[in-house]
């Protein structure tokens, strides 16, 4: 007989992992006009809200390791959206910024938070209780 703590309905990891690729399918046609995957697309986000930024700071701000966002960077660069380079006080200090054209971009993708949102018609306070509870244990994370 299967131990209860081993059923798959009793875990909190698979509804947060379903949960997540069910909302990142309903960004995909959001963001096809764009050219654009859900993780360039908050990379973008963070770039929108800083200009210019660290890109360890990119990375702990995405929950993203160095393996993961170096591909994201190296396509977002090809697409002219932003420009990555290494400070000149110390080489070792890479910096990520926005381009003219990816700051442009920020007008024209301002619609996608509002058409996601029209997906969740009728449970804007699950939406809203539930990214509270989110941040919470996202911020708890950080000391695990």
């Amino acid at each position: 007989m299967l131990a209860e703590s081993l059923k798959l309905d009793n875990q909190i990891c698979f509804p947060l992992y379903a949960l997540s690729r069910e909302v990142i399918k309903l960004y995909k046609p959001l963001l096809e006009p764009f050219q654009l995957t859900y993780t360039q697309y908050i990379t973008l986000m963070v770039l929108w809200e800083e200009e210019c930024i660290n890109f360890k700071t990119l990375g702990q701000r995405l929950h993203l390791d160095s393996g993961t966002l170096t591909p994201v960077i190296k396509k977002l660069q090809a697409k002219d959206l932003i420009r990555k380079y290494r400070t000149e006080e110390d080489d070792r200090r890479v910096m990520v910024e926005l381009t003219d054209k990816g700051a442009g971009l920020k007008d024209e993708i301002q619609m996608v938070p509002q058409a996601l949102s029209c997906q969740f018609k009728g449970q804007e306070d699950t939406l809203k209780t539930l990214k509270k509870t989110l941040d919470i244990l996202l911020k708890a994370s950080e000391n695990w």
